[in-house]
């Protein structure tokens, strides 16, 4: 059925309102330019700088090889916008569809996307977060004064956390040469994330480079001198440590403040959208002309059994932005769901760690390819009786193997007598993740929720 003239006319040529100018908010504007939207755009930041990558910020810049100005984003195409940098977002009015802004000025709009991304969680004693010498680490700034203060060599550093971004950080430091001290609430560093079988591993990479890892224990207190430099931490277990440099590596919180009382289902684990990235209100009904994108979306995927999904990964910011994008400017037949599988990696002690699928949701794992001693392994996740997630230490030619038998709903474990060099003998075991209810450090998946209609699909990349 042909769109009307006036619709048509609205979806090539009417304002375009991103709020979030890093990585979705980008992707998201030139994939609008590139599929011929000619209207109005405007892209909203709460940061001063244009888009830039973060993933560099824990590892290059925090090592001295990129400066922190120099991990701008590379542009695709001309976008045509209207930039609003060094502004947040303050509010918003759908009846009147409305951005405000927190300068007192707004911004209207005929169709939105909401791409606001996480911060890094602050400590919570705001007195003591506010010493000399306690960073967090999340924007290009936080990267600047961090690695002003590790190129001074403090006496030692502190790391509260040890899920990726807190082990990428103590792995930094011991490659500068600086002692470290890693305090952890969980069993083990990325238990959150790949759960204690993996964990361990990852505690004993930590200690072989001379790391000082304190699992179990939690940091009760940050205590500074009488002006007011960070000097010690106390651990729950009566310990201390004393340490010039403390980083707050204790997850993210999504952007959603600004969207209280607006009656979209925005919250602390983020807003809730359909697959094709539309947002819902209060009431479980999608608004046609606002939409969700990046680290602050929670979505439904069909292989993870409708569950909603809030994903941390650069990837899943890049193919969610698209879809959004292509889906604002498309009539109905022609949008498209967002079916990517997650995928993530990290660069700790020298070794490169990759994941696909969602860990966090298994409940047994099984080491399929080389060995948890060297570590050079792949293991592989299994969810009541199918293949869910796979992990690799240096070892990431089989993870696209995985990939596949993940949208295949494959059966865990896998039917196969030796693919690669699978150790005689090994078997599924429980994959050690904690309860829940149990806060740690580090998952990149959040599952919060599903569909009350689970049912087996089969999964066909576009």
């Amino acid at each position: 059925m042909a769109l009307d003239g006036s619709l048509e006319r609205l979806r090539r040529e009417g304002h375009i309102v991103v709020v979030g100018a890093s990585l979705a908010g980008l992707r998201a504007a030139e994939t609008l330019r590139a599929e011929g939207f000619t209207g109005a755009l405007t892209l909203i930041g709460d940061e001063p700088y244009g888009p830039y990558d973060r993933p560099p910020l824990s590892k290059q810049v925090l090592l001295g090889r990129v400066p922190p100005d120099h991990t701008d984003l590379p542009r695709h195409c001309a976008i045509d916008a209207r930039w609003r940098l060094g502004v947040a977002a303050s509010g918003l009015d759908l009846a009147a569809k409305r951005v405000a802004l927190a300068d007192g000025t707004s911004v209207e709009y005929d169709r939105l996307l909401i791409a606001t991304g996480v911060r890094s969680r602050p400590w919570p004693n705001e007195l003591e977060a506010c010493l000399d010498g306690v960073f967090v680490l999340r924007t290009r700034d936080d990267a600047a004064r961090l690695d002003h203060r590790l190129k001074a060599g403090p006496s030692r550093v502190l790391v509260i956390g040890a899920g990726f971004t807190g082990s990428e950080i103590a792995s930094v430091c011991r490659e500068r040469d600086l002692p470290v001290t890693v305090a952890e609430r969980g069993a083990t560093p990325l238990v959150g994330a790949l759960g204690s079988v993996i964990g361990e591993v990852a505690a004993r990479l930590q200690h072989q480079h001379g790391v000082d890892l304190r699992c179990g224990v939690m940091v009760t207190g940050l205590e500074g001198d009488s002006a007011g430099r960070l000097r010690r931490a106390h651990f729950s277990d009566g310990g201390t440590v004393e340490a010039e440099v403390a980083v707050v590596a204790l997850g993210a919180t999504r952007n959603t403040e600004w969207l209280a009382g607006s009656g979209l289902a925005a919250g602390p684990r983020g807003i809730a959208c359909d697959a094709g990235c539309r947002a819902f209100d209060v009431r479980g009904i999608v608004a046609d002309d606002v939409f969700v994108a990046g680290d602050v979306a929670r979505s439904p995927h069909p292989l993870f059994g409708y569950q909603f999904l809030s994903l941390e990964h650069w990837g899943n910011a890049v193919a969610q932005a698209e879809v959004a994008a292509h889906n604002m400017i498309s009539p109905g037949e022609r949008r498209r769901p967002h079916l990517w599988t997650p995928y993530f990696w990290s660069a700790q002690f020298g070794v490169n760690i990759k994941s696909v699928g969602v860990p966090n949701m298994a409940d047994h794992i099984l080491i399929s390819q080389g060995s948890l001693d060297e570590p050079r392994f792949t293991a592989a996740y299994g969810y009541q009786g199918r293949v869910i997630a796979a992990v690799s230490f240096d070892q990431a030619k089989w993870l696209e193997f995985y990939q596949r038998q993940i949208e295949q709903a494959a059966p865990f474990p896998l039917p196969f007598t030796t693919v690669d060099r699978r150790p005689e003998g090994m078997r599924p075991v429980p994959a050690g993740f904690p309860d829940p209810s149990v806060p740690t450090h580090g998952p990149e998946v959040t599952v919060s929720g599903h569909s009350p209609t689970d049912q087996r699909v089969t999964f066909t990349p576009a």
